[in-house]
């Protein structure tokens, strides 16, 4: 555990070290915070993004934005029925229940390579046999990802993310800057994979909005 005065100097570092950052956002409106973030509960300080008990200041700040994050899609997909979870746009298109068992099943892969640091795509074929259908999507995760309900889809993404808040607290911001050759065969480190999977939410959470807005009346 760190110590008090160590939680509160990280946590005035990382603000001013964001403040151009916030100025610039502030600038070029993103989004209407009253649309989107209305309905979310935010008991649990979800836009105080920074370092966070129980986790070194970095990785406290990379969990908090994947917080936020999570919290947005759940808003985004909560309320779907079986039927709206399975529709398809047309037939080359990604059903929203196959897409969040697709965000379950990146995070999941990347547990593996960075916590037990297996190199991509060498895990056990059990592993593979369990999530490489999601992983993958396509013809196949069409054809299988379906008839399930919404608390299956949320109950699969909140037990791996579980897992990855535990992991996270046993490690150190050494770890997190930890890199190797990955994307692209460039240097990376740990915090730029799991920012990935962020940032892999955000992407498949407007593929959701987009197809729910043209469900079915």
């Amino acid at each position: 555990m760190m110590e008090k005065e160590s939680n509160k100097t990280s946590r005035r570092k990382f603000i001013k070290g964001s403040a151009i950052l916030t100025a610039g956002l502030a600038a070029t409106p993103l989004m209407s915070f009253t649309d989107e973030t209305a309905s979310i509960n935010t008991s649990d300080n979800i836009y105080l993004i920074g370092p966070q008990k129980g986790y070194s200041p970095q990785i406290g700040t990379l969990l908090s934005t994947m917080t936020m994050m999570r919290a947005w899609v759940v808003r985004t997909v909560k309320d779907l029925t079986v039927a709206q979870l399975d529709f398809q746009i047309d037939e080359q298109s990604n059903s929203v229940g196959a897409m969040l068992l697709h965000l379950a099943a990146t995070e999941r892969y990347y547990q593996l390579n960075t916590f037990d640091e297996i190199s991509w795509g060498k895990w056990d074929e059990d592993i593979k046999k369990e999530w490489d259908i999601a992983s993958g999507l396509g013809k196949k995760g069409r054809e299988i990802i379906k008839g399930n309900s919404i608390d299956y889809y949320l109950q699969t993404l909140a037990e791996v993310r579980e897992v990855t808040k535990k992991e996270f607290a046993k490690r150190d911001d050494q770890w997190i800057m930890k890199s190797e050759s990955f994307f692209g065969n460039q240097p990376t480190n740990n915090y730029a994979k799991w920012f990935h999977v962020c940032e892999h939410e955000s992407n498949h959470r407007g593929q959701m909005k987009f197809i729910i807005k043209r469900l079915p009346a």
